[in-house]
């Protein structure tokens, strides 16, 4: 009777044991799920690292954009250009600049910055229709052509020219027959920060980033570097350096579409030829030439 006893209790225990299995079965499987979540924090991680990589990318594409910017200039139109086209700008028209200043007293980086911003570098509706490369008005007393063109009004009358040299002389006299202008003489010849301040102040536009924009193209293009050799007949400047660069624009502009020229300073027919690869025949016959002579200023269909 004591062994049945035993017997009993013992298979009374071993039943309680088995019962507690489940409460172990549950207790392993809550880490289990702590485990899942520390593995999707864990995922969530590398996009944190992407993240941290996206500014090297945009940074890169930044540089690699530069080499071929595009920017919109809006003065009296709207015009999409390139740092190609401002760069042919700045060399077609970087000695008429220097000349200016030599004779007017005016820095060359002012004129060459407004002429940049003022007629889209040379592609403006202004710049294209009637020369007029700095946005001057008719204003009382003006006896020469005109044309018509929206700008803070609609249809108000805008100077025309022959040619873009023209446009550079007026504005030269505009800046110097006008006594609003006087005070900008004082200034040096040198400080171009001062003198893009002192045109806005006297009137000369009335967009408040006015003198911002004129320096921006001066710093940008080092504009400057024409102001001190022009000051100082002994500066070492980078200007073989400008000139080859820009030479190399002017060529690659010139082989992908440039259809005209202005003629520089020591060009002649031949050296026009040869940058166009054109020969000189062809060249007189596009533009009606009798002869060989040429003016600085003067507009060649190059295409």
């Amino acid at each position: 009777m004591f062994k049945k006893i035993l017997l009993t209790f013992t298979i009374l225990t071993l039943i309680s044991c088995n019962a507690s299995k489940p409460i172990i079965v549950t207790s392993k499987n809550a880490p289990l799920k702590s485990k899942s979540e520390i593995v999707r924090t864990t995922k969530k991680n590398p996009p944190k690292g992407t993240v941290i990589s996206k500014p090297i990318a945009t940074n890169q594409g930044r540089v690699d954009s530069k080499n071929n910017e595009t920017e919109v200039i809006v003065s009296t139109s709207k015009t999409v250009v390139t740092n190609d086209v401002i760069k042919m700008y700045i060399y077609q028209f970087k000695d008429i600049a220097m000349g200016n200043m030599k004779t007017y007293g005016i820095p060359a980086s002012i004129i060459l910055a407004q002429g940049i911003l003022e007629s889209g570098a040379g592609r403006g509706d202004l710049a294209k229709s009637s020369n007029n490369h700095f946005g001057i008005k008719c204003h009382v007393g003006w006896t020469g052509e005109s044309v018509k063109h929206d700008d803070d009004a609609a249809q108000e009358c805008f100077r025309k020219y022959d040619n873009p040299s023209e446009s550079f002389r007026d504005h030269a006299l505009f800046l110097t027959g006008r006594s609003r202008y006087a005070k900008l003489f004082t200034l040096s010849k040198g400080d171009y920060k001062a003198w893009a301040k002192g045109l806005r102040a006297a009137g000369y536009a009335t967009d408040p980033k006015y003198p911002d924009k004129l320096i921006s193209y001066i710093d940008r293009y080092s504009l400057h570097e024409y102001d001190s050799m022009v000051l100082d007949p002994n500066f070492v400047s980078n200007e073989k350096q400008l000139v080859k660069e820009l030479t190399v624009e002017t060529r690659t502009v010139a082989t992908n579409g440039l259809d005209s020229y202005i003629v520089q300073k020591g060009d002649t027919l031949y050296s026009i030829s040869k940058k166009f690869e054109l020969k000189v025949e062809d060249l007189k016959q596009k533009n009606n030439l009798s002869d060989n002579t040429l003016s600085i200023g003067q507009k060649l269909v190059v295409k």
